[in-house]
């Protein structure tokens, strides 16, 4: 008897690809850039080629997303020490010869100007994981000690830049590894109060700290001015508290049910400053309202609620504690952007995934959610 073997089609081998992709996080991720391209339509149209690179950018990431997601997670865990050491490197040629704009060395030039700090994002959650992997079942307390020490040097040199939006999304993915590698509460709780006082603290003491001749040492002048602001943005309506107090009177001019698809008066009148990047979330509430802001958030709570169920369903720790800091990392761009468009976060220059317009942001995303989508895929597999 003669064996026939027939060679699979083209697009049986493009099925073959896509083949065990979580489809809930597709959806909700299709979801998101679909609302991205509405308000970017609606607040760039008239802001040059804003909005056809904005779409550019999500295609861009769509590849990423679509090659990072047939790497298998043993695969991504031999580049994470490579990342790391490469980034941490960048960061440190920033600081001795890097490209000053606006009072801030963040840029290098290595032929193109790229901004190190970005490949961070996904380094750190990636050596971290791969720390707690090779420690599995034997962690002790110098191991935290020695994952707190991986997290501040890269963290240490973006805040020197300064950048504190970029740092605080490095530190936020790594300590969202070392919390569910196991840190203890009574490790955790003890900083967490310090952290509550001091916010107390500044918020009473808000009319001293925030006079015109103390110094706090440990920020940038920038960096207090933009907290007093936060504290008291009427104390500056025209200058520094003018893009928080124009972004509250957006959200609120919404009402319920918004002006309605590219009837934002703020928006179009452009009193919204950075209305397609950092505060494209306020052009959105001015134009779909409460509720409209409503499904946004639940959007992205969806996001990365099914990025933890994949967390939790992986099959090895470095792959729990990869999709479950790369989940988080979406939760706090939606957070911290909502945040300080509201009025509640000081204004830190953190996009709004898949809405805000930004090329280096999309990339990162794109590369975060391949990340997710491998793991997905290697859960699959292990199951079959």
């Amino acid at each position: 008897m003669v064996a026939v073997i027939q060679k699979p089609t083209l697009g049986q081998r493009l099925m073959g690809l896509v083949d065990g992709f979580d489809g809930p996080l597709a959806f909700a991720v299709f979801m998101l850039a679909c609302v991205g391209l509405l308000i970017m339509y609606s607040s760039g149209y008239d802001h040059g080629s804003r909005f056809v690179d904005h779409a550019r950018n999500m295609v861009l990431a769509g590849v990423i997303l679509f090659v990072v997601a047939q790497v298998p997670p043993q695969k991504l865990m031999t580049w994470a020490v490579p990342m790391y050491a490469v980034g941490v490197s960048l960061l440190i040629a920033v600081a001795l010869f890097g490209l000053t704009k606006k009072g801030a060395r963040r840029w290098l030039n290595i032929g193109v100007v790229i901004q190190p700090s970005e490949i961070l994002k996904i380094a750190m959650p990636l050596m971290l994981a791969a720390w707690f992997q090779k420690r599995e079942g034997r962690l002790r307390p110098l191991d935290f000690a020695m994952a707190m020490l991986i997290l501040g040097v890269p963290v240490g040199l973006i805040m020197k830049q300064p950048d504190l939006g970029t740092a605080l999304l490095v530190l936020s993915a790594g300590l969202s590894v070392i919390f569910f590698a196991g840190l203890k509460w009574r490790w955790i709780l003890p900083p967490v109060v310090l952290a509550l006082a001091g916010i107390v603290t500044l918020v009473i003491m808000e009319p001293t700290l925030c006079q015109a001749d103390v110094d706090w040492h440990v920020l940038h002048e920038y960096q207090r001015q933009r907290i007093c602001t936060l504290l008291d943005p009427a104390r500056d309506p025209l200058g520094k508290g003018f893009h928080i107090i124009q972004g509250m009177i957006a959200i609120g001019s919404g009402g319920f049910w918004g002006k309605g698809f590219m009837q934002g008066t703020q928006t179009h009148l452009e009193f919204i400053p950075e209305r397609t990047t950092d505060f494209i979330f306020a052009a959105f509430g001015e134009e779909f309202g409460f509720v409209g802001g409503l499904v946004l958030i639940f959007g992205f709570f969806f996001l990365v609620y099914r990025g933890l169920v994949i967390a939790a369903q992986a099959p090895t720790m470095f792959s729990r504690l990869l999709a479950a800091s790369v989940s988080m990392i979406f939760f706090t761009y939606a957070f911290v952007n909502m945040g300080m468009v509201s009025g509640i976060l000081p204004v830190v220059g953190v996009p709004l995934p898949f809405v805000s317009y930004g090329g280096t942001a999309m990339v990162t995303l794109g590369f975060a959610l391949g990340i997710l989508m491998a793991i997905a895929k290697s859960k699959q597999l292990v199951q079959s």
